[in-house]
C-alpha cells in the first residue's frame, strides 16, 4: 500500500505542478513509470485508486485522462459516505453542515439579486405542509442548492450538497413529518428567503444556523428515544 501511496502522490504532484491539466492524457505507463520510478503494478494500483476518487478516468483503448477536476465529480464520495452512516454519523454530518452552509447563506445575503430572491421565493411558496415525503424532500435540496449557488462557491456548494445527499434527506424529512415539524421547516425556509431579501448578512447566518440546529436537536431527540 505505501508504494500505491506514493504513486498516488506523484501523480497528483503532476497534477498540483501543472505537468499535466484537466483533460490531459497521462504518458503512456511504461512511460511514467520509469518517468516517476515506480514499478508498473504501483501505477497501476494508483491509477484505479484515483479513477475511484474522480481525479482520473481510464478509456479502454484511447488512454488514461485528468478528469475535469469539478468540485461535484470530486466530492462524490462525501455523497456516498453519507449515505452509509448511521443516525449517530447523521448528527455529526449536520453539525458540519451547519457551519458550512450558515456561511453560504450569508454570501447568499451579500450577493442575491431581486431575480435570486424571486426563485427562491417561488420555490418555498409552491410546496404545502402536506406534500408526500418525495416533494418535500425534492424541495429541500432545490431551496438549499439555489441557496449555495447564489453564494458564488462552487466548492462549497458542492460540499454542502454532498454532505446532504438525497438519502440523508428523505430520513430527516420521513422523521420530521411524523413529528409534526414540516411547516415550521417550511416557515424556516421562508424566514431564509425573507433575510437574504433584506440583504442582512448577519441575519441571514442567525436563521440557517437555527434552521439547521434545529434538525440536529431533532435528530439527538431521536437517537435518544430510539428513533430513526
Amino acid at each position: 500500500m505505501a508504494l500505491t501511496d506514493d504513486a498516488i502522490e506523484r501523480i497528483k504532484a503532476m497534477i498540483v505542478d501543472g505537468e499535466i491539466a484537466p483533460g490531459d492524457r497521462l504518458p503512456p505507463e511504461k512511460e511514467l513509470s520509469e518517468r516517476l520510478g515506480l514499478s508498473r503494478n504501483s501505477l497501476r494500483e494508483a491509477v484505479k485508486a484515483l479513477e475511484v476518487m474522480g481525479v482520473l478516468a481510464v478509456r479502454r483503448g484511447d488512454g488514461t485522462y485528468v478528469t475535469s477536476l469539478e468540485p461535484g465529480l470530486l466530492l462524490d464520495a462525501v455523497s456516498f459516505l453519507a449515505d452509509l452512516h448511521d443516525d449517530t454519523s447523521l448528527l455529526e454530518i449536520f453539525q458540519v453542515r451547519r457551519i458550512l452552509e450558515s456561511h453560504a447563506t450569508g454570501l447568499a445575503a451579500r450577493r442575491a439579486t431581486p431575480a435570486d430572491v424571486e426563485a427562491l421565493t417561488a420555490e418555498v411558496d409552491k410546496v404545502s405542509d402536506v406534500q408526500d415525503i418525495e416533494t418535500l424532500v425534492d424541495h429541500d435540496l432545490r431551496f438549499h442548492r439555489m441557496i449555495v449557488v447564489i453564494g458564488g462557491n462552487r466548492y462549497l456548494a458542492s460540499l454542502v450538497d454532498s454532505l446532504t445527499s438525497q438519502t440523508v434527506r428523505a430520513r430527516v424529512w420521513r422523521g420530521l413529518t411524523d413529528d409534526g415539524a414540516v411547516a415550521r421547516t417550511l416557515a424556516e425556509h421562508r424566514a431564509i428567503v425573507d433575510a437574504i431579501a433584506e440583504g442582512d448578512v448577519a441575519l441571514a447566518t442567525a436563521v440557517a444556523t437555527a434552521h439547521v440546529a434545529g434538525v440536529e436537536r431533532w435528530l439527538r431527540r431521536a437517537g435518544a428515544h430510539g428513533g430513526e
